[in-house]
């Protein structure tokens, strides 16, 4: 048996993809941000463990999630804000919301918790859109635009995992692209339904072949892809790294 534990896990892949782990007999862990989403992701998911509850918008409680969330065998990283933010909103740490959430968050959960044997985070086919500019990584000068606000930090997301990757090689951390599901971010016009966005993060979690049992790539429905070539920088990697640890006051052990 498997522990898991997968963030965002209230609807969508993530809920999909705990569903699937705790019908194979395994010990999953639902995340939510808040006590009402969290009885619904249990209502939904009744084989569950349990669930954390932890507002990644908020740099406190996220630290305190990560502090007290406890070891798990494996941690998606699944908890993202999509692009429709009609504009740029700040959280209560004065961070740019998208940032904060889908990249922050992921980061200082990673450099907290006790180190799982498997790492995943979800990414998005729009990380071949994104850039990586550290001199406005919150996007605060020009004209606000979610999409690619939103392409950058899931590029960002892939820089993370192939940076944990090269630090830690006895994790296997990997970045998954799930395709276009049909999902509150998705939308009802996506192509595709929630058991093959949730596949190959299940896969990455429990498989033992050698096509599952590797590190720092970048996949999409099983298929070991290249990601946008930013990624494979090492000083890019190195950078965030810094970043993240100035922002958050906490550096990757």
């Amino acid at each position: 048996m498997v522990s898991v534990l997968i963030t965002g896990s209230a609807d969508g892949i993530g809920r999909e993809t705990a569903k699937t782990l705790a019908a194979l007999g395994h010990r999953v862990v639902l995340h939510a941000r808040n006590a009402e989403r969290a009885d619904q992701a249990l209502a939904a998911v009744p084989a569950a463990d349990g669930v954390l509850v932890g507002d990644l918008s908020s740099l406190a409680r996220t630290r305190e999630l990560g502090t007290t969330a406890g070891a798990f065998d494996v941690v998606v990283h699944n908890a993202a804000l999509g692009a429709g933010l009609p504009r740029r909103s700040v959280t209560e740490d004065g961070l740019e919301l998208l940032f904060q959430v889908n990249v922050l968050a992921p980061y200082l959960l990673t450099a907290l918790m006790p180190r799982p044997a498997r790492l995943v985070y979800l990414t998005s086919g729009l990380e071949a859109q994104g850039r990586v500019d550290f001199d406005d990584l919150q996007h605060e000068r020009g004209p606000w635009n979610g999409m690619q606000t939103y392409s950058d930090s899931k590029l960002l997301d892939v820089v993370l995992a192939f940076a944990v990757a090269r630090r830690w090689p006895d994790t296997l951390s990997n970045a998954v692209d799930p395709g276009w599901i049909k999902t509150k971010l998705g939308g009802a016009g996506a192509p595709d339904e929630l058991p093959r966005g949730a596949d190959t993060p299940v896969w990455l979690a429990l498989a033992e072949d050698p096509a599952a049992r590797v590190t720092g790539r970048y996949f999409k429905w099983r298929q070991d892809l290249r990601a946008n070539p930013a990624a494979y920088d090492v000083a890019v990697q190195d950078r965030l790294l810094a970043v993240c640890a100035e922002l958050t006051g906490v550096e990757l052990p």
